[in-house]
């Protein structure tokens, strides 16, 4: 059985911070070169006593709402996030109850940062393809503020917090709207480029007392805030993503001309720049969705992709590239027919 996105929806918490805020708390900051570099101009985040999870319940009511969708009818969630609600049980399994989804639906959490979108559409895709689904809600959510250190403003510049829910189902019209073939990768050698150290089995808390240090760029930080090698993650994403989709364009067999819009994870402006401009892909076909809600993390590819939708930049039929890459290092990419 074919599976097609049927619907998107997403979820902004209400505090605003924007370019402004940010140069008043780091007074060398330049507005300018921040926008030019960065492609944001504010972003979203959550309140002291919002989880991921609580803003991934939020999307998934929009999507109910707005697309006149009952939770009786979802037979599967998946929930993509870095932050669970707890360690166990899976943060999935609290959202079946508090969204009123039935008890026979299957209910997992996948955590992949930047890819975690295409690694879950997979998943979803999947489970439709071998009959063990047909509705399933694909929620990615993301409250990396609080993990950002307050004094860190480089990564306070790039991310935001939000939430996408996205509902997978098959496709029972054999209609010419589909989710095609899938291309996945993985370096663990560049595990430590974007990492939060402490918290898990190899660095616990108890064992660590993590300290402030600054970096080489003004930036402080601790082994419990999160962390990002912007320069390598720079190389590694403008090397990486143009063979990844070159090679997903083999495996499906179309070109460069049968693809009508490129929907790249969000990174940051000059990486989405740098990576079109190798590609020569026509600014017509390309996305960027950063300036009102920054980098998302797994929930940039729908937010971007819920906004060309609503502007009539896609359109039913179309041939999309979906691409995700980053924290593994991984990376994966998809072909749509939306």
């Amino acid at each position: 059985m074919r599976s097609y996105i049927k619907a998107i929806s997403y979820h902004l918490p209400d505090q605003v911070l924007t370019n402004n805020d940010l140069a008043v708390k780091f007074p060398d900051l330049k507005i300018d070169d921040l926008t030019r570099l960065t492609g944001v101009k504010k972003r979203h985040i959550a309140a002291d006593d919002e989880t991921a999870a609580d803003l991934a319940f939020e999307a998934a009511k929009k999507l109910f709402a707005e697309h006149d969708i009952s939770p009786a009818a979802i037979d599967h969630i998946i929930f993509c996030a870095q932050g669970a609600d707890f360690i166990t049980p899976s943060t999935a399994c609290i959202l079946q109850d508090r969204l009123s989804i039935p008890q026979q639906a299957g209910a997992l959490d996948i955590n992949q940062g930047c890819t975690g979108f295409i690694y879950s559409l997979s998943v979803a895709n999947g489970l439709i393809a071998t009959g063990n689904a047909r509705n399933v809600l694909l929620l990615t959510a993301v409250n990396i503020s609080e993990l950002i250190h307050p004094d860190d403003k480089s990564n306070r510049a790039i991310f935001g917090d939000g939430a996408s829910a996205t509902l997978v189902t098959s496709n029972e019209e054999a209609s010419q709207s589909g989710i095609g073939d899938f291309v996945f990768g993985t370096d663990g050698k560049g595990y430590d480029a974007i990492i939060i150290k402490d918290g898990g089995a190899r660095f616990p808390y108890l064992k660590n007392d993590a300290k402030d240090y600054t970096d080489e760029a003004g930036n402080i930080r601790n082994d419990r805030n999160f962390y990002m090698n912007g320069s390598r993650i720079f190389t590694f994403s403008v090397e990486m993503v143009p063979n990844m989709i070159r090679q997903l364009l083999e495996k499906s067999g179309i070109t460069e001309n049968d693809v009508d819009m490129y929907v790249l994870h969000q990174a940051n402006q000059i990486i989405l720049e740098s990576i079109f401009r190798k590609m020569k892909i026509p600014k017509e076909k390309t996305l960027y969705h950063l300036e009102n809600c920054g980098n998302t993390v797994a929930s940039t590819i729908p937010i971007a992709l819920y906004h060309a939708i609503a502007d009539g930049k896609v359109n039913r039929g179309d041939t999309l590239v979906l691409a995700g890459f980053g924290v593994g290092f991984s990376w994966a990419a998809c072909v749509v027919n939306y």
